[in-house]
């Protein structure tokens, strides 16, 4: 549990005026609380009443979890067959009575769900969103979340490392993928921080594919990206390598995407804007002739999850601060020809950008 991050919150309640807040991301649940579940269609929330003791409402399956996860308060729970937003306004009308100003995550509070909300307590004001303020609170890491994510950084380098001997011709992407999360779960790893991404040859050149039952070929490119949680935090990297021979320009586009990663990665630091360290990159692909074949951000943040605020992209005003973790990810995707992406995540110290991982980012042939 953070109790430090829930004081700041109640202390921002009262100065708002507000009554509380429900927080409904299961993301943020868990770094708040300390307990981590994805409820699926189910209601999860934890209830920030300002002055109060706080509290976890959640399936009834999953009151014993709560409890055991190391939250020292209340959690409630609702059977199946009962109106959860029923019963969670039955809970907050027992501590606090009349009408009510609540904060909710706007950006994850469904309309269908804010409807059954209002309905359930229909003297409640849900106008404020608090989703800013928990992104403030967790754009800031602590020491000890750093670690956490040098550790998971390493996991991540095995994987890189169990994925490049798993290549051989005829292995599917799928199968490649399979080998990497099987042999980590082996060794102790709880879980990936999202679904491993293969791709080989063509697949590569779509920045946002699937890993799919495409086999490896001779002399083509194979793109991962991969990351693992260690501690409930996120490591997030990517490398691209070749399986055999590839042509001089494969290599030609490869050092560029290479010189906008370490281009960026080296200049990074403190006081600068998101929108200059995307700058950085972009700049080096545009003035290869490759601009338009850059088609995303440069990167995101991560910590609890492996994707969350800020986003490093063009025009961002937001200053970048030390301790701050976010990928810098360039990437060339030109269709019928190349799809190249080179990702480091890390945090941003005094001394620079310190990566997570540390898989060779030289061209390397399997």
């Amino acid at each position: 549990m953070n109790q430090s991050k829930l004081n700041e919150l109640n202390n921002w309640l009262q100065h708002n005026n507000l009554d509380g807040a429900i927080i409904t991301n299961y993301h943020s649940v868990a770094y708040l609380s300390g307990f981590e579940s994805d409820p699926i269609e189910r209601v999860l929330a934890l209830v920030i009443l300002s002055g109060k003791n706080p509290f976890l409402f959640g399936p009834a399956l999953e009151v014993n979890s709560m409890q055991e996860s190391g939250w020292p308060y209340t959690a409630l729970g609702y059977q199946d067959q009962e109106n959860p937003w029923r019963k969670l306004a039955q809970h907050i009308q027992n501590t606090s009575k009349g009408s009510q100003r609540f904060a909710i995550e706007a950006d994850n509070l469904t309309v269908h769900r804010l409807n059954a909300l209002q309905n359930a307590l229909p003297t409640g004001d849900f106008s404020t969103d608090i989703t800013e303020k928990i992104n403030q609170l967790r754009l800031i890491k602590t020491s000890s979340e750093i670690q956490h994510m040098l550790a998971a950084g390493q996991d991540a380098d095995r994987a890189f490392e169990i994925g490049f001997q798993a290549l051989h011709a005829g292995a599917s992407e799928l199968e490649v993928a399979a080998e990497i999360e099987y042999q980590l779960k082996k060794s102790g790893v709880p879980s990936m921080s999202f679904d491993t991404l293969v791709q080989f040859g063509d697949h590569v050149a779509d920045p946002h594919g699937t890993t799919s039952n495409r086999a490896l070929k001779a002399n083509e490119l194979v793109l991962f990206d991969l990351g693992t949680m260690t501690q409930n935090y996120a490591s997030d990297a990517s490398r691209t390598v070749a399986f055999g021979a590839v042509p001089k320009d494969i290599h030609d586009i490869y050092d560029v995407v290479l010189h906008a990663q370490q281009a960026a990665q080296q200049q990074a630091k403190i006081g600068m804007t998101a929108g200059e360290l995307d700058h950085i990159a972009r700049q080096v692909i545009e003035e290869a002739g490759y601009g338009q074949y850059f088609n995303h951000r440069l990167g995101h943040g991560l910590g609890s999850s492996v994707h969350e605020y800020p986003s490093i992209m063009p025009d961002s005003h937001l200053i970048l601060q030390e301790n701050m973790v976010f990928s810098i990810e360039p990437g060339i995707y030109i269709p019928g020809t190349a799809g190249i992406r080179i990702e480091d995540s890390g945090y941003l110290s005094a001394n620079g950008f310190i990566p997570f991982t540390q898989t060779t980012k030289n061209f390397t042939v399997l």
